[in-house]
């Protein structure tokens, strides 16, 4: 770490971050790829760029990463400042030269994102929605970094070191005290009194569109009539400030947006000051109801900080030099996912469905698919098919987080990110198929619908139900590979690198199911990359250890409690912590270091112990994770980039949004300042009042859920759906499986859920019986090829007792010569009185019911029976009771 005075300049924090899973970025890239495609090429016939300048190859950079794609892109900025019309005249289409001179004055070279240019974007001049000048902010934001720090242009080679952070005081507040909405199943008066204040209104007033059952349904559903679901709806989407009510987002949209307003005097018209005035007088009402969070006065504190108080962690360790299209999902509202690549034309995707029923916005940047999907125009698909035939290899980018490992089936995968035409004909898809990726790639190799696929070892289980980075890529000579969290997963491409000339430029770029709406995929995307080269390893690396998200440096000033008097804060010292909103309900905080901004600082001996975190005037009950530090920050072990005080990382619950939520810190022990604490223990220094016991009996046995039902299935018998030969078995399964049982509680086992299960038996028993192998390895050397009365003779036969054994091993209880039996399940007696009787105990046993003469008696029939026993065995309870 470098100093200077006042502040000093820490090159390559990041790297702190870098072992992170759940890390964060802003996602600037340090490596751009701004080349134009062919079509996008700008005429320009002024002087050659450099004339007349103090700084020639600057003024070329500029022209290349800054002005060309900027004039040859989808914005408008070019229709007025092109020389011609307003002023400045940066985009000057005459001259390159004095564009580049009046660029100078309105961008800043050391932190691109503070530009006075980008302040004008971000404030909605001509660019669209709000989401839409977010993205267009980015992209600029990242042209004139590849201008300015030579980022721009290439395509592959990846890397780039990060920029300077720069370290600087941030704004001095002592934590306040506060009013936090409270959890309803800890507090539950809290919905009798939300109910008695704030609800009515909701209802009565808003209720024609914040209901789910809405004919247009608006998120969030605060007009609910259940009341607590009305009060979640509002604790989730932070509409009330409690300590001020007027600036409650339910006030302002009345008084200020003028939105859907109400007759509260009954003067026959809408009075949106009356209606605001209600409204706030409820909130103020309820707020009442509320206790005050307050810092205790014993603890030892650090100031409080905003999250956006932070400084932005622009580490720029992605490596974006062959990105053609990026979603990083900033906009955090409205109906678009803008493609930040700012490779031309951009890739906009458009959400289909309601959001907070099809789809919702994640906080920390984030779309989260509940059913939905977001579709791309099929015209502008084109620059991904031109691209990447063009250099005949890609890669497909993502962070996701899979809603569960349910959903899908190899070989038809709930879709991910999919460029397609339907069910059968597509270019490429990522899709998920329970607890694997699975990659499926059209080419001269492949068939239309991509197959053979490349999917990952069901046994590895790859794919889990949280935050992953997941890679695929394709190239001529290692064909298509899988890499998860930055490994590849060795899964090997059974199918030889192929062409990909026959890609059709008709398809749509989808993400969450297939174009039409098929094969939904339910989780979060958090960044979507399409390269149009295969990434490799170190690159795929770099861009898992960058992170994903908005990230923040907290700096929490702690030297009041070390040095008296404390410096000023420009020479203070500070307990720094890496800081995200990880999703819509949480914060991550990440690597706590003692810094200060004081070059000639040594530390002496600074003891740190019981780090707690501190929200809106109290102590989060969980989350903290590093209550156990217990260090002493010495000049021995102290450097000029701080001592870590802990590599660990914690989440702690989003309270009133990253906007209004205060953040400080508290110590057991910082230096000399100490405030001893006592863990609170039940029945020694606490009472508590323990929960009420629930007295109803709970079933010692559960159900196999359908993709355990499946599984078993296919394990038993040997048969794979997904074989040649086998697919009326996967048909069946795809068609029954919203039939089968979803929960293990054995209460809702249901008719259906039977016949669902007869139905898969069938299929799976036909499978095996009818596989030569199979059966030979499962019943030995049973003649399936005679007739009735030759495979199964007569009586109680050694040919029945064959087939009975072969069950029973097999489908319920172990081979039992040395009484090895599982207990619980039926005896062998059992399966044999209802599979063969005999007639004498059991005159309606299932064989002699199949084996009659009329019935037919050739080999067909043999096998017939032979499935029947199978089916009516695999199909019971042995199988589904676990």
């Amino acid at each position: 770490m470098n100093f200077s005075s006042n502040k000093h300049i820490l090159r390559g924090f990041l790297a702190l971050a870098a072992a992170l899973l759940l890390s964060a970025c802003d996602m600037v890239p340090t490596e751009l790829n701004t080349s134009l495609p062919d079509d996008r090429t700008v005429d320009y016939s002024g002087p050659d760029c450099g004339i007349g300048t103090a700084d020639p190859a600057d003024a070329c950079a500029y022209k290349v990463s800054f002005w060309s794609p900027m004039v040859a892109g989808s914005y408008s900025c070019d229709n007025c400042h092109d020389g011609s019309n307003k002023s400045p005249h940066f985009l000057d289409q005459a001259n390159v030269n004095r564009a580049y001179a009046e660029t100078l004055t309105i961008i800043d070279r050391n932190a691109p994102a503070n530009s006075r240019l980008i302040d004008k974007i971000k404030s909605g001049h001509n660019c669209g929605s709000s989401g839409e000048c977010t993205a267009m902010a980015t992209v600029v934001t990242g042209y004139i970094d590849a201008w300015v720090n030579g980022t721009g242009g290439g395509s592959g080679g990846g890397g780039g070191g990060g920029n300077a952070i720069v370290l600087e005081a941030p704004v001095q507040k002592d934590a306040g005290a506060s009013k936090s909405l409270p959890d309803a199943t800890a507090e539950p008066s809290v919905l009798t009194n939300f109910g008695a204040t704030v609800h009515p209104l909701l209802v009565a007033n808003c209720a024609d569109c914040h209901v789910e059952s809405a004919a247009i349904p608006q998120s969030p559903f605060f007009s609910e009539s259940d009341v607590a679901a009305a009060y979640e709806a509002i604790k989730t989407s932070q509409k009330m400030d409690l300590d001020t009510p007027a600036n409650s987002r339910l006030v302002v949209r009345l008084d200020q947006e003028f939105h859907n307003c109400w007759d509260p005097n009954g003067t026959g018209s809408a009075d949106c000051a009356a209606s605001a005035a209600a409204m706030e007088q409820a909130i103020t009402a309820f707020a009442g109801t509320i206790a005050t969070s307050a810092v205790d006065s014993n603890w030892v504190i650090s100031k409080a900080l905003g999250l956006k108080e932070g400084l932005v962690a622009s580490g720029g360790a992605r490596d974006d030099s062959s990105t053609i299209a990026l979603y990083e999902f900033k906009a955090g509202s409205g109906d678009v996912i803008s493609d930040t690549s700012g490779v031309a034309p951009a890739l906009n995707l458009r959400l289909e469905g309601s959001e907070g029923i099809d789809y919702k916005w994640v906080g920390g940047w984030g779309i989260e698919f509940l059913g939905g999907h977001a579709r791309a125009n099929t015209s502008d698909g084109q620059k991904l098919r031109d691209r990447i035939v063009a250099s005949g290899q890609y890669s497909i980018e993502a962070w996701v987080v899979p809603g569960n490992v349910s959903q899908g089936t190899a070989g038809d995968p709930a879709r991910i990110i999919t460029y397609s035409v339907g069910a059968d004909r597509r270019n490429f898809t990522l899709g998920q198929a329970e607890y694997r990726y699975e990659f499926m790639q059209r080419s001269s190799t492949t068939n239309a619908n991509g197959e053979p696929s490349l999917i990952t070892n069901a046994d590895d289980e790859d794919l889990q139900a949280a935050q992953q980075h997941v890679v695929v890529t394709f190239d001529p000579v290692n064909g298509r590979r899988i890499y998860v969290n930055g490994v590849d997963t060795g899964d090997a491409d059974t199918s030889t690198p192929g062409s990909l000339a026959n890609w059709d430029d008709s398809y749509a770029l989808v993400f969450g199911s297939e174009s039409g709406g098929a094969d939904a995929w339910q989780g979060k995307l958090r960044l979507v990359a399409i390269h149009d080269r295969a990434m490799s390893e170190a690159q795929i690396r770099q861009n898992f250890e960058a992170g994903v998200g908005e990230k923040f440096l907290l700096l929490f000033n702690v030297s009041d409690q070390l040095f008296d008097p404390p410096p000023a804060p420009e020479q203070g010292t500070y307990v720094m912590m890496e800081v995200s909103q990880y999703d819509s309900y949480s914060y991550l905080f990440y690597k706590p270091t003692l810094v200060s901004l004081d070059p000639a600082f040594t530390p002496g001996n600074i003891v740190v112990k019981g780090l707690r975190l501190g929200l809106n005037g109290k102590e989060p009950a969980v989350g903290q994770a590093f209550r156990n530090i217990d260090t002493t920050v010495t000049s021995n072990i102290y450097t000029n980039g701080g001592e870590v005080l802990s590599e660990l990382g914690t989440i702690i619950a989003l309270e009133k949004g990253a906007e209004a939520d205060e953040f400080f810190l508290t110590f057991e022990q910082l230096g000399s300042k100490t405030d001893v604490r006592v863990d609170m223990v039940c029945g020694v220094n606490a009472t508590c009042t323990p929960t009420a016991v629930d007295g109803s009996a709970v079933p010692d046995i559960g159900l196999r859920t359908f993709e355990e039902i499946n599984a078993s299935m296919a394990a038993i018998t040997g048969v794979d759906m997904n074989a040649p030969g086998n697919e009326s078995v996967k048909s069946t399964y795809l068609t029954v499986k919203q039939q089968l049982p979803t929960l293990e509680d054995i209460a809702g086992f249901l008719p259906a859920h039977q016949m669902a299960i007869a139905q898969l038996a069938i299929q799976y028993c036909n499978g095996l019986v009818e596989d030569p192998a199979l059966r030979s390895a499962f019943y030995g050397d049973f003649d399936f090829t005679a007739d009735v009365a030759t495979a199964y003779g007569s009586g109680d036969s050694a040919q029945k007792q064959q087939m009975l054994d072969a069950l029973y091993d097999n489908m319920i209880g172990l081979p039992d010569a040395a009484n090895n039996v599982l207990s619980g399940v039926p005896a062998r007696a059992d399966l044999k009185a209802e599979l063969f009787g005999p007639a004498a105990s059991n005159p309606n046993n299932l064989f002699d019911r199949l084996a009659a003469p009329a019935n037919g008696t050739d080999a067909i029939r043999t096998r017939a029976i032979a499935k029947a026993l199978c089916t009516a065995t695999l199909g019971s309870a042995a199988m589904l009771i676990q």
